[in-house]
């Protein structure tokens, strides 16, 4: 049987992973590749730190130019973490003559273009299904299975860390925070945190798929986002009696059904989502998107985004495609990076329809109700509820209590404009809590 070399440049949680299928499984991975991958060098920072006993000490080293200098190596599993030096150890690979796959998002939504175009240049591939999702095939179903297709609609959870968080304070009624911890000592969170629950990471996958699904180039950083932060056990609580749940959702749509040309809607926010949806029963640190496609109709995908072997299962796979050349192929025919994008006009999301969820911290006296609906009546906002009772574990400042309000479709840009009213009345403690209701 033909050999390909391979090798792999960062061996921590997912590399160790990546090694592990490799080296015990690489009679399976023979039989489904036609071809023996043989993985002859990984490449890691610190040689002192402990290493699984299965691991071969020979493999190891700390030197890249072990990896680039030599010629038997085809493939390189990309496993380092963060943009800088990512990005500069990806270059270096590809003009090495290596083809790459990663798991690198981060690198990707920064510098996709560039390194999609200097592949080509250089007539080498790049592959990333572990980027996104983890170990949910959703980049080479994109790509391949649904390309006939053209995409009207994205819906997605993208970030384990924040929906871990939601579901325990869910299912616990756990404070923010200490839900926080949990996940960090569980390994779900980072030690910083901060772009899993601000919005960051969700928004860097998502400009990945709008890049795949619509062949379209938007930076990550102008994506509408808001994350969990400001998220209290109420609002799940009032969400849970109005038969919601939330949960921080990444979508990326066709206005009104047309091209990419006529708008496109991205953004990423908590979202109260009808109880009993796929994407609503999406609970811990899993993944789920939900696509339409205008031929395939609705196709829903779950499983765990992140952790060791769910995201070394796509790495590997990625790796048996580069081995006999499926993934070379992709590049040159159907992933969208590195060419000419079509102009794309991403919506405003103050011109996006829906209905919204606001809670706010009022004064427990008459007439402010009817003052807070003047201001939303004045902004052709109609409500359609009232919750206003007591919340045992609501913090209250003196004698102020909740008060949740939903609105019936409205403007979005109305909704900030009398939000902004409603919180500079006396009356008014807190800033409101705005969010976004899903209810298709």
């Amino acid at each position: 049987m033909d050999v390909t070399k391979v090798a792999i440049i960062g061996l921590g949680t997912v590399g160790a992973g990546v090694a592990r299928l490799l080296l015990e499984q690489q009679d399976r991975v023979a039989s489904r590749a036609g071809r023996r991958l043989e993985l002859v060098q990984a490449v890691v920072r610190d040689p002192r730190k402990p290493r699984e006993s299965w691991l071969p000490a020979a493999l190891v080293g700390t030197d890249i130019e072990r990896v680039t200098n030599d010629p038997a190596i085809r493939v390189v599993a990309h496993l380092v973490g963060g943009v800088e030096p990512a990005r500069t150890i990806l270059l270096r690979l590809l003009e090495a003559g290596k083809d790459v796959v990663t798991a690198n998002k981060a690198v990707l939504a920064e510098h996709g273009e560039d390194l999609f175009a200097r592949a080509r240049q250089l007539g080498r591939s790049i592959a990333f299904d572990a980027a996104v999702a983890g170990g949910i095939p959703i980049v080479t179903n994109l790509v391949q299975c649904l390309a006939a297709n053209q995409i009207t609609s994205l819906r997605a959870i993208l970030n384990g860390t924040s929906n871990f968080v939601i579901s325990e304070m869910e299912e616990h009624g756990a404070d923010y925070h200490a839900t926080l911890q949990q996940a960090q000592a569980l390994g779900y969170a980072e030690a910083d945190p901060t772009m899993d629950i601000d919005g960051t990471d969700s928004a860097q996958k998502l400009a990945i798929l709008a890049r795949l699904a619509y062949g379209v180039n938007v930076p990550w950083r102008t994506i509408t986002r808001s994350g969990i932060d400001r998220l209290h056990t109420v609002d799940i609580r009032c969400a849970r009696e109005l038969g919601y749940r939330i949960k921080l959702m990444a979508v990326a749509q066709l206005a009104d059904g047309g091209t990419p040309r006529e708008g496109l809607e991205l953004h990423v926010s908590p979202t109260l989502v009808r109880a009993g949806t796929q994407l609503a029963d999406t609970r811990g640190a899993f993944n789920a998107i939900h696509l339409v496609g205008d031929a395939v109709g609705e196709i829903f995908f779950h499983g765990q985004g992140a952790g060791q072997m769910p995201t070394a299962s796509a790495v590997v796979a990625d790796m048996m495609d580069m081995a006999v050349g499926r993934a070379q192929l992709n590049l040159r025919s159907v992933i969208p990076w590195g060419t000419p994008t079509p102009r794309v006009v991403v919506r405003d999301c103050a011109a996006l329809r829906g209905r919204y969820y606001l809670r706010l911290m009022v004064d427990d006296h008459p007439g402010v109700l009817a003052e807070i609906a003047g201001i939303l009546g004045c902004n052709n906002i109609s409500i359609a509820s009232v919750l206003q009772h007591e919340l045992d574990g609501m913090p209250t400042d003196g004698c102020q209590v909740p008060l949740v309000i939903m609105t019936h479709k409205t403007v979005e840009g109305a909704v900030q404009r009398a939000v902004e009213e409603i919180d500079g009345l006396s009356a008014v403690g807190a800033r409101t809590i705005r969010m976004r209701v899903l209810d298709d």
